[in-house]
């Protein structure tokens, strides 16, 4: 079974992951990444979107599309911060993704993104978006010592199953 975190539970597993994350989804003052979805025929989706990472939640905005789309049909996904200017620095991670329906999280999360971007109120067609929640199975963490590295360090992590994770093994 795999476990899916909040971006606090792993930040409390992973404190130096998320610090890396964190600053590698923020490189460019906010959030930048790629999300990759599964289309209804199997195949990859993928399209650049503005994670926000806000009380202890990946969330993201993303307006009527098919990748909101996709996430409505199957909540896999998978995330990839832009590419570093001075390296090739990355953070991946991979979950499950769905709606947010606490409204007072979809609200901090308007919040934020609003004030990312220096905006006093929503956008024309802003309402129309949805808030999506993205928990975290997997990521990987590369670190370079700048382009052209043949020697790329990678960390992965995995959510472990089980009681500490809010998984109760069957039985």
């Amino acid at each position: 079974m795999t476990t899916n975190l909040s971006w606090s539970g792993f930040a409390r597993e992973r404190p130096d992951l998320a610090d890396a994350g964190r600053a590698l989804l923020y490189q460019y003052g906010i959030g930048l990444a790629f999300l990759s979805t599964v289309r209804a025929d199997g195949g990859p989706r993928l399209d650049p979107m503005c994670p926000v990472l806000v009380n202890g939640a990946l969330v993201a905005h993303i307006i009527p599309s098919a990748k909101r789309d996709d996430l409505h049909r199957d909540g896999r996904y998978a995330i990839h911060s832009f590419p570093c200017e001075h390296n090739e620095d990355a953070f991946y991670l991979t979950g499950r993704a769905s709606p947010v329906s606490d409204a007072a999280l979809a609200r901090a999360a308007a919040g934020k993104f609003l004030a990312e971007r220096g905006l006093d109120g929503e956008p024309p067609g802003f309402g129309d978006g949805q808030f999506f929640e993205f928990r975290l199975s997997r990521c990987l963490l590369t670190r370079t010592d700048g382009h052209g590295d043949w020697n790329p360090r990678h960390t992965v992590w995995a959510a472990a199953a089980g009681p500490a994770n809010g998984v109760v093994p069957a039985g």
